[in-house]
């Protein structure tokens, strides 16, 4: 309803406004990704067994592009490279899991780029850890449509039978943007909020607060 009110600007203004504005916007990339095998496959969660799951999709939300970008195994170099355009990366146990499959096949010093993980504050806050489902589940009213092994099958399920790789790696990437739109949705209202919810080990619904300001988060 907003832009009915300037209908005396000059239209080729807008887009030129837009455009400054999105420059001026730090660009925040919202960044989560998909393995081909499981702990129980590699035989458990330390840094070279997390690096041996290896990568079957990446997804990227752009805050300034406002759209998806998807990156497959090929493609881990590039997946890199645009998080090295980031002023800050969000994700959700981002650094102690994504970030150790992606070096898997680097080095991309992926340590120098400003990343913000959720999990990490949520654990220093509450002394304890919640999964990103619980806390869209209690905050957002919002869930994954499946558990986080079902990528992982699907993908065994394209390499079994290649005739249906490309099904199976559609409804992977389908499966992760998802996550990354919880992601994204679940920073954007402790941004604004200033608080999360959660289901306490009593089974009350309380609260907890967040500092998640982008410009108290980014270095400058």
């Amino acid at each position: 309803m907003g832009e009915q009110f300037d209908l005396f600007a000059e239209p080729e203004e807008k887009p030129v406004k837009k455009a400054a504005q999105a420059e001026q916007a730090p660009r925040i990339l919202y960044f989560d990704l998909e393995t081909q095998k499981s702990s129980d496959d590699v035989g458990g969660w330390s840094p070279v067994q997390i690096k041996l799951m290896k990568l079957a999709v990446g997804v990227v939300w752009d805050s300034r592009e406002q759209k998806y970008f998807t990156y497959r195994e090929s493609e881990a170099t590039q997946l890199a490279d645009k998080l090295h355009t980031a002023d800050l990366v969000v994700g959700f146990n981002v650094i102690g899991f994504d970030y150790t499959v992606l070096e898997g096949y680097g080095p991309f010093d992926l340590g120098k780029i400003q990343t913000f993980d959720m999990l990490l504050d949520v654990k220093k806050v509450l002394k304890f850890r919640l999964g990103l489902n619980h806390l869209a589940q209690h905050s957002l009213n919002a869930e994954k449509s499946a558990d986080g092994l079902i990528s992982v099958k699907w993908y065994k399920e394209g390499v079994s039978d290649p005739g249906k790789m490309a099904t199976m790696m559609g409804k992977i990437i389908d499966y992760c943007k998802q996550d990354v739109a919880i992601t994204r949705d679940l920073f954007l209202f402790g941004e604004k909020e200033g608080f999360l919810k959660y289901k306490t080990r009593a089974g009350k619904i309380d609260e907890f607060k967040v500092d998640w300001k982008v410009d108290k988060l980014i270095k400058k």
